[in-house]
């Protein structure tokens, strides 16, 4: 399979360069998602378009179990800082997350998989918006599961670069391997007044000091150390002239956990934290919004991942992946079948090192056949009863 994946290897770097140079957002992914649906009715498959607002979702073979690839499609908004010939072409856009790498990879092992005389089916998912999320919160997962697309899958499996590991590496276990997220908002309220009159307001600064102390002390002094959490401060604002004590200060933030009940519990501490203003004379609101779930590698998945990497690449080149309480969103698919996520090395060789979301980030190419190979490989195995 490896021998195969290497053979396309021009038509996976012509396909991730396309993406790279047109790089779309959240879920205008109108382009790519309608190159995806083209190619993939090309080689046989039955497509379904528009699924969670932009997505694609493409099925081959008949019968037997259902394997689901997942690849994300959306880029971010990154002005590019690369000198390529394949430079993003939309200002203010880029795929500094390797997005277009994964949508490439996909398409290549469709190709792959559409020759191959299958004993059950292969559904691939094209997904929209894994990045952020629409007006309701709302993630291109948590839109294409709602419309159907993980109906009657067995298992789901997708992989993720990895600009750290080497070329020819692969990082699989099982367990969490990102966090759950959710945002917060919160207004405190004061009493406005003359800067040289505080004695006369109720200073909303004065009141969020206190609160950045209780919300900096959740996750060190309320919840069990061995439980894996973060509760972070992301935007302040209040205020408008040097002279004035404002109303009001909005701030905001964000949340991570793997487990369903410290979730809840950072949920009751994050509103304890702001309780402190009412003892102060002030007074707030406060709206969590649920994000994504933790993506928790099932097991046998997982397992059957590893055992693949090391028949295709070697024992010695599979390894763990660091843990990261980062969000990806491919955990909403794994609410409906278990399934796991492999990290995939494309560290570039005598280049400086940039992680994902940097203006400068890109990929080693000669990785793209090895993802590829991973996919169909492990789908396969699948099908053919090896779990």
């Amino acid at each position: 399979m490896l021998k195969q994946a290497h053979a396309i290897s021009e038509e996976l770097i012509e396909w991730r360069r396309d993406f790279h140079m047109h790089p779309e957002i959240g879920f205008e992914v109108h382009r790519t998602a309608g190159i995806v649906a083209d190619e993939l009715e090309k080689m046989g498959y039955r497509v379904r378009r528009g699924v969670g607002k932009t997505g694609v979702v493409a099925e081959v073979g008949e019968g037997g179990k259902v394997v689901a690839i997942r690849a994300d499609m959306d880029a971010l908004p990154i002005l590019e800082m690369n000198e390529t010939e394949y430079v993003s072409q939309n200002k203010g856009a880029m795929h500094a997350c390797g997005h277009d790498s994964h949508t490439a990879m996909a398409l290549g092992a469709a190709l792959l998989l559409s020759k191959e005389k299958l004993p059950g089916r292969v559904r691939f998912l094209f997904q929209p918006c894994e990045e952020t999320a629409d007006e309701e919160g709302k993630s291109g997962a948590q839109r294409m599961s709602a419309e159907g697309a993980m109906d009657g899958v067995d298992y789901v499996i997708a992989q993720h670069v990895d600009p750290i590991i080497p070329v020819g590496k692969i990082g699989i276990n099982a367990g969490p391997n990102s966090g759950g997220v959710d945002s917060w908002f919160a207004v405190i309220k004061g009493k406005g007044g003359h800067g040289a009159h505080p004695d006369k307001t109720v200073d909303p600064f004065f009141l969020l000091a206190h609160v950045i102390l209780a919300l900096n002390g959740i996750v060190s002094r309320r919840i069990n150390p061995f439980e894996p959490a973060v509760v972070s401060i992301g935007s302040i604002s209040g205020g408008f002239t040097q002279n004035v004590i404002p109303e009001s200060v909005a701030l905001t933030g964000t949340l991570r956990y793997t487990a369903e009940n410290i979730q809840q519990q950072i949920h009751a501490e994050i509103k304890r934290a702001l309780e402190v203003v009412k003892a102060l004379g002030g007074d707030y609101e406060l709206r969590i919004e649920i994000g994504g779930p933790p993506m928790i590698n099932d097991e046998l998945v997982s397992n059957m991942i590893e055992r693949a990497g090391k028949d295709l690449l070697g024992e010695e080149n599979v390894q763990a992946i660091e843990k990261t309480l980062g969000a990806e969103d491919f955990g909403e698919f794994m609410k409906h079948a278990p399934g796991a996520m492999f990290t995939l090395g494309t560290k570039k060789q005598g280049h400086e090192e940039y992680l994902l979301h940097h203006p400068k980030f890109d990929i080693d190419e000669r990785a793209m056949p090895i993802g590829t190979a991973m996919l169909v490989e492990t789908a396969m195995r699948f099908l053919q009863g090896a779990a």
